[in-house]
């Protein structure tokens, strides 16, 4: 029987990149989203509030009918900016009120990085400087070094959700680093998807990006471990233990 991947979406920009995943899947698992709300705003404040267990509790409520198997927190800076203990109680709460298990994407980056056996990373994060910080601290609270780290200021996830192709690959290629093993583009207000293996090929290594690592995380929740190269190079590695850490998924 096709399993069900819940997906707690902030506002709304980017989410059409879930139903695009599941069709480069080729429809083999069912993909619900569902939309929380909250202020559209960049800032460290209304990250907490978005992030807020009344929200996620109200979202895995909703999602409740359609009878998720495993349910994500489909957001990178409503996640990270709780710091490690912070997220991994976001996520236990979220697990707690949906009945499955449960992460967020902050989470996902650490585990896809793992998975691929990368620890050198640059990010190119399209928010304000003081929230891609927070960023960095957590992936290096992780254990991953952060080798290039740059924000564009961009202070709502609408305005995100309007860029172009063009602008999400130059945004991309222009913050790679000699140095890192990958390249992380957060914020699920982007739409990445179908962008993933142009950028690889393009600077000769992987590209992790919030909605993909989203879906990988929770498919890997569900015990699928799909091989799709439409999707990047984190969708052909082989399925194994990530190791103990804060990337580590919650269960209810």
């Amino acid at each position: 029987m096709n399993a069900t991947v819940g997906f707690l979406y902030p506002g709304h920009a980017a989410e059409d990149d879930y139903p695009r995943a599941q069709r480069l899947l080729g429809d083999r698992w069912t993909f619900a989203v569902e939309h929380t709300d909250g202020e559209d705003l960049h800032t460290v404040e209304a990250l907490l509030d978005l992030g807020g267990a009344h929200r996620l509790a109200a979202g895995a409520a909703r999602l409740a009918r359609y009878r998720p198997a495993a349910v994500l927190w489909a957001c990178t800076s409503g996640s990270f900016v709780f710091g490690a203990d912070g997220a991994a109680q976001q996520v236990k709460q979220l697990a707690e009120a949906a009945g499955v298990p449960a992460t967020s994407t902050s989470f996902a980056f650490v585990d896809a990085a793992r998975a691929l056996g990368v620890r050198r990373v640059a990010v190119a994060a399209s928010y304000p400087e003081p929230v891609a910080r927070r960023f960095g601290e957590f992936l290096t609270g992780a254990g991953l070094q952060v080798v290039g780290l740059d924000s564009h200021g961009i202070t709502t996830a609408a305005e995100v959700g309007r860029l172009t192709d063009e602008a999400v690959r130059e945004l991309a290629v222009a913050h790679d680093r000699p140095d890192a093993e990958a390249i992380l583009v957060p914020d699920t207000a982007m739409r990445t998807v179908s962008l993933v293996p142009e950028l690889e090929r393009h600077l000769g290594k992987p590209v992790l990006t919030a909605n993909q690592v989203t879906i990988w995380a929770g498919l890997r929740l569900i015990g699928a471990a799909p091989r799709a190269a439409a999707l990047g190079r984190l969708f052909e590695t082989d399925p194994g233990d990530v190791g103990a850490g804060g990337g580590e998924a919650r269960w209810a």
